[in-house]
């Protein structure tokens, strides 16, 4: 989704439960289309076949090399951010750890899931250390794949230091209750700003 004047483009993986054509990729594209953010969205093996397990991480980290590399040839005059929703971001940082993504300035998480609900630990965050790009983790503070008191530090003493923008009361895929006086669209309207800003401040 590439609107004009777009400044920049996105490789947006989904995550473990979802395809690409999932309403929190579809309304997370337009915002971001809105806010000059161009979107490259693809997906997975698993789920393009229809299948429910995802592929073996060395899979999932090719898809999301493979996934860069197209969306650079479809637009080489586009600078390049990278990540996804939950698992597709995950990958995507896994992937950069290991061998730079070309062209990628850096890489933005919807939902970053640090552990498994109710099994908090920092162990799956530790290859972040050898991203070495700008990373913003847009979280919620009732998400319950990421424990903020283990992530926040984890991500102090990762170079350069990565922004945390934290969003209260929203769970992992960023619904927020009643009570909290915001509406689900309130909050991605938010979260895109936060994204454009930091996207664009990349370049």
């Amino acid at each position: 989704m590439r609107p004009t004047g777009a400044k920049c483009l996105y490789v947006f993986g989904h995550g473990a439960g979802a395809g690409m054509s999932h309403s929190f990729m579809e309304g997370c594209s337009v915002r971001l289309a809105e806010r000059g953010v161009a979107t490259f969205r693809y997906q997975f093996p698993y789920t393009e076949s229809g299948r429910k397990l995802p592929n073996p991480a060395p899979i999932l980290v090719k898809t999301v090399r493979s996934a860069a590399a197209e969306a650079a040839r479809l637009a080489p005059d586009l600078p390049l951010v990278a990540g996804g929703k939950s698992m597709g971001g995950r990958m995507t940082s896994t992937a950069a750890s290991t061998q730079a993504l070309p062209g990628v300035l850096g890489l933005a998480f919807f939902g970053f899931p640090l552990h498994a609900p109710g099994r908090d630990s920092a162990d799956r965050g530790a290859h972040l250390a050898t991203v070495g790009l700008p990373m913003l983790f847009l979280q919620g503070t009732r998400d319950k794949l990421a424990n903020l008191e283990l992530l926040a530090p984890l991500l102090e003493g990762v170079t350069p230091r990565p922004t945390l923008h934290i969003v209260e009361d929203a769970d992992h895929g960023f619904h927020v209750p009643k009570r909290s006086g915001r509406t689900d669209d309130q909050v991605l309207d938010a979260l895109c700003d936060t994204f454009a800003l930091w996207a664009l401040s990349l370049l």
